[in-house]
């Protein structure tokens, strides 16, 4: 299927995400509730009824509060967790770069963790084998490429995972704050490659706090808030919506 705007990347559809809240931990507690058929604990809503279409090819970006549903959608586009209401439809590979090293082994060396990760992000050993020389190099971890994970800094370890990721050939890109952490030029070669995956028509979602960023990187911005999609369109206008609510929160009665 040819990128173009006309054909979809992703879509939600009705989607509604809910999770339980530990909040009663004792046997004393959960035996009643148990007899009574009730749940464990009270849910919490995370997402409710969001539906919007991102075209193949088109980089969107989401803003809002911490606690607004932005992390839930992009773990629900990657198939990290499934939809407790509605419908995803994703249409290509997808590459998240949203735990940079969460499928790492500790005990493993960065040649070999290089490996399970790519496997776990369904690359063939074959693949790897062939972009195993530009993930390491792009890294910068030649020293330390077989030295165990465990020894690695935090900016290593992220420089890895996020090399693992973007040598996979996404045709989806899902970036939850990754461009916030590392040094300033490991930062930038993170924007330059997404760059390059821009011109290539892939498709990126971004989920950022910086709404420069957002503005400056995105042609389309969802605004979430409370679980509900509070604004969708053109990013000036969607980041000057969310300053406002940041500064009167009673803004938020008006959903899209």
């Amino acid at each position: 299927m040819p990128i173009g705007s006309d054909q979809p990347g992703i879509e939600f559809a009705g989607v509604s995400k809910r999770f339980q809240l530990q909040e009663g931990r004792t046997l004393r507690e959960f035996v009643p509730a148990l007899l009574r058929g009730r749940a464990w604990s009270p849910p919490f809503h995370a997402l409710r009824d969001v539906s919007f279409r991102v075209a193949r090819g088109e980089t969107m970006g989401i803003i809002g509060r911490n606690g607004s549903g932005k992390s839930t959608v992009l773990k629900l586009i990657a198939g990290v967790t499934a939809p407790s209401e509605g419908e995803i439809f994703v249409y290509g590979r997808v590459s998240p770069l949203i735990e940079l090293g969460a499928g790492f082994h500790p005990d493993l060396t960065g040649r070999e963790n290089v490996f399970l990760n790519a496997s776990i992000l369904g690359m063939s050993r074959k693949e790897v084998l062939a972009r195993f020389d530009e993930i390491i190099s792009f890294a910068e971890l030649w020293e330390f490429v077989d030295t165990p994970v465990k020894r690695y800094s935090s900016g290593m370890y992220i420089r890895l995972g996020f090399s693992v990721a973007v040598h996979s050939e996404p045709e989806i890109l899902l970036v939850d704050e990754v461009l916030a952490v590392g040094d300033a030029a490991f930062q930038e070669k993170c924007l330059a490659k997404m760059q390059e995956f821009r011109s290539q028509g892939v498709t990126i979602v971004l989920v950022s706090h910086s709404m420069e960023l957002v503005e400056e990187f995105c042609e389309r911005a969802l605004l979430l808030n409370g679980g509900g999609v509070l604004a969708d369109g053109a990013p000036t206008e969607v980041v000057k919506r969310y300053t406002d609510l940041i500064s009167h929160p009673e803004a938020a009665l008006e959903t899209v």
